[in-house]
């Protein structure tokens, strides 16, 4: 094979390289037209504050809360897409916080919760206790660090009744370090409960996403 075809074949792989990771990129999931949910209900508060919004604060994304963001984007000088990114919720001054590192202390801490709160459930069932721990951590609504979200009074059942403290199952080891970096099964959740041991008129409230083992998990 002469150079020219070698330097040929080499252009070719780094451009089908470079087409793989593009249809493969994460695409954050802003708050727009056709969401609901806590974050919804914060951006419609501080818009009605504002007096950007007019109407109720539903938690439903709809028409009127898409046209008060655009024009509080207009406001501030922001790209107007009606679309709450990253940058609009900052200037709303809805805080937004990061997902740790899965360093050895965040992997302990975050498995300890996975086990106490996911015995009994599927790899994927822990998998998903830890995302929604950690879709928290980035949510407006809660504490922006893992021991925050963690220890938040009467967010988990495990903290109160000692559980907490039981040996950790060594899966959910592997179930913390899969969360931390970034796999979701539950599509976005921020909340999960068992029906068979809840009667939480709150939590029935939440719209479910989807459901694993014993759990289902909400918006």
């Amino acid at each position: 094979m002469n150079s020219f075809i070698k330097m040929a074949v080499i252009l070719i792989a780094v451009i089908i390289s470079a087409a793989i990771a593009q249809s493969t990129e994460t695409v954050p999931a802003y708050s727009q037209v056709g969401s609901s949910g806590v974050e919804v209900e914060e951006i419609q508060r501080v818009l009605k504050e504002r007096g950007l919004f007019g109407g109720e604060i539903t938690g439903y994304y709809g028409a009127q809360t898409q046209e008060a963001v655009t024009r509080f984007q207009k406001q501030q000088g922001l790209k107007q897409t009606g679309i709450a990114d990253q940058t609009t919720l900052k200037k709303l001054g809805i805080t937004i916080g990061t997902v740790p590192a899965a360093n050895e202390a965040n992997i302990a801490l975050l498995a300890r919760i996975i086990s106490a709160e996911g015995r009994g459930e599927s790899y994927v069932g822990q998998v998903a206790i830890g995302a929604v721990i950690c879709n928290r951590i980035e949510h407006p609504s809660f504490p922006d660090t893992l021991a925050g979200v963690i220890y938040q009074n009467g967010a988990f059942t495990a903290i109160t009744d000692g559980q907490f403290n039981e040996p950790v199952a060594e899966s959910s080891y592997a179930a913390a370090r899969d969360a931390l970096a970034g796999w979701d099964p539950t599509g976005g959740a921020i909340y999960y409960y068992n029906p068979a041991k809840t009667s939480d008129s709150f939590i029935y409230s939440r719209p479910v996403i989807t459901v694993i083992g014993a759990h289902r998990f909400c918006s």
